[in-house]
């Protein structure tokens, strides 16, 4: 299983509709895809028609249960949605108390990582949707993922979003180096700024793009999501965007993308 982790320190900037637009590309492959909501309003839950105040188990459950549940119970925990080879692991609002009530525990930053190792074999991808504020639920995302995307909005802000998101990632990198001499430990995450929003009729998506090639370099996915409003429409109809509208400008953005990223994966 090949775990991407959808993540920024803003919100806004496209990360739940990264999340699912992938998943259903992938999905159109024939790839099995298992979509995880790791952010307390739900909002990809939702997208699937998913009452988080209604399901009986959720992503609070794994977390708070991860390390002695089976694969088995981790299965039964997750949603099939409407689309052919998607599951979603829903959350609910009770994610957000997981830092307080179990942040300082030992061990807990890896729990989603070893929960995803009991199913590996279920599923060809797990994207995960992460909330817009550092804690333990985008610690765990992050060390459970192979490629970290980081949509970044076209404009000034969404900029200052990503310098945070960054950080974060060093500093994660910082703390796991082996006996705390602030070496970094294996690899870097290996990541992919997604530049979404895109509006080419306005100077400001013009140019946070080109900041974005000068800072972060080959860092950066050398495309752009435009804004669609085949999003909204898709969100609304509870569908992924390439089943909705197969041929809305977005969704060819999404399938460049997605053709980018495996092309890596393969390089790699």
């Amino acid at each position: 299983m090949k775990v991407w982790t959808v993540a920024n320190q803003k919100g806004g900037v496209g990360k739940t509709t990264t999340s699912v637009a992938l998943a259903g590309l992938l999905a159109e492959q024939g790839k099995r895809v298992l979509l995880i909501d790791t952010d307390p309003h739900a909002s990809l839950t939702y997208y699937f028609g998913i009452d988080s105040e209604r399901i009986e188990v959720s992503a609070y459950d794994v977390f708070s249960r991860g390390r002695e549940m089976q694969r088995e119970e981790i299965l039964q925990a997750l949603c099939p949605s409407a689309v052919e080879n998607i599951d979603i692991l829903p959350a609910t609002m009770a994610i957000a108390t997981l830092d307080r009530s179990m942040g300082t525990q030992s061990g807990m930053g890896l729990i989603l990582k070893k929960v995803l190792a009991k199913i590996s074999d279920d599923y060809d991808y797990a994207i995960l949707d992460c909330p817009p504020v550092l804690g333990v639920l985008m610690v765990n995302a992050l060390a459970a993922s192979d490629h970290v995307l980081v949509p970044v909005q076209t404009e000034f802000l969404a900029l200052k979003g990503l310098e945070r998101m960054m950080r974060t990632m060093e500093l994660m990198q910082i703390s796991a180096a082996p006996k705390g001499d602030g070496t970094a430990c294996g690899n870097a995450y290996k990541y992919t700024v997604v530049a979404t929003m895109f509006d080419k009729r306005t100077k400001a998506s013009l140019v946070a793009y080109k900041q974005l090639l000068a800072s972060y370099g080959d860092n950066v996915w050398p495309g752009v999501i435009p804004i669609d409003t085949k999003f909204r429409d898709a969100s609304l109809a509870q569908q992924v965007p390439s089943k909705h509208s197969s041929k809305a400008r977005g969704v060819q953005a999404y399938r460049h993308l997605l053709d980018y990223l495996q092309q890596r994966e393969e390089q790699a």
